[in-house]
């Protein structure tokens, strides 16, 4: 599958902190400025939480409670995905999620989404990448906190199961520092695995997404947020509306002004080259 234009996706991921309510603001947001997609996460939380984090105590909006009982929180069952479903329908958006464990992939497959995404963290799980990739279903693979071989090994998987996959180059940093972004790293992918590259950014700006798609990122990928400032992991490496407006338009933009590479003497040149010529 290779996208005629940018595909722009609103990461919403947890950044709705469990509330239905935001879930859908996000989901109307990305709708209103353009975006193509929303993306949410989906977890098992007795399964994903590592045993050493379980336990701890941690400040939230609900009193200090456990990571445990936080990632609980904040996770949405068949209730809200069922309203998010339904709801992206009616206003014509598509969503899909990143499954963090099999549990989760299975749960996903009821939804019949028209893409998958292996989320960072899960690249070098290798049961649920296979998972993923044998139901062939269209997929954004993301790089952060991978190594090269990690991205080799996911590649072969899905070549092997014929699923169709692209490319996300991402650094896991939120925020990220521009230092550490690496953007041709985008030309590297391009080179050695000849699929669509996309980029999946975490930076506080706009521009580092727009650098991306001027060196061929076929799809981008930024968290998206109501308000920077709101309690919660990812709300400071999100983009508020104005930032979201930003990206579409500028990356619409660019489209119109890239061109096919072809010189073309076109009818409005040849009329000011009449208007001026003396021999």
């Amino acid at each position: 599958m290779s996208f005629k234009k940018t595909f722009i996706i609103g990461e919403i991921g947890i950044n709705h902190n469990g509330d239905l309510k935001i879930a859908k603001d996000l989901i109307l947001l990305a709708k209103k400025v353009g975006f193509d997609a929303v993306k949410f996460q989906k977890r098992t939380p007795n399964i994903t939480t590592p045993k050493s984090k379980a336990e701890l105590m941690r400040d939230t909006p609900w009193g200090k409670i456990t990571y445990l009982e936080y990632k609980k929180k904040i996770e949405f069952e068949k209730k809200e995905f069922d309203e998010i479903n339904k709801f992206c329908k009616k206003i014509n958006i598509i969503w899909f999620a990143s499954p963090w464990d099999i549990k989760s992939n299975n749960f996903l497959k009821k939804y019949k989404l028209k893409f998958n995404k292996v989320a960072s963290p899960m690249l070098t799980n290798i049961k649920l990448v296979e998972a993923i990739a044998k139901q062939k279903k269209f997929t954004f693979i993301s790089t952060g906190m991978s190594k090269m071989n990690d991205i080799e090994t996911a590649v072969k998987i899905f070549k092997k199961n014929r699923c169709k996959f692209s490319i996300m180059h991402c650094v896991s940093a939120y925020p990220c520092n521009d230092q550490d972004l690496n953007l041709k790293l985008i030309e590297t992918y391009k080179k050695k695995f000849k699929v669509d590259i996309g980029y999946s950014g975490h930076e506080k700006s706009v521009s580092p997404s727009l650098m991306a798609v001027c060196l061929g990122a076929k799809s981008i990928e930024r968290h998206i947020t109501l308000d920077r400032t709101m309690w919660g992991t990812d709300h400071a490496a999100s983009l508020e509306e104005n930032g979201m407006k930003n990206l579409v338009s500028v990356i619409r933009k660019f489209e119109t002004v890239y061109g096919d590479g072809k010189k073309k003497f076109l009818p409005i040149e040849k009329l000011k080259l009449n208007e001026n010529k003396y021999w």
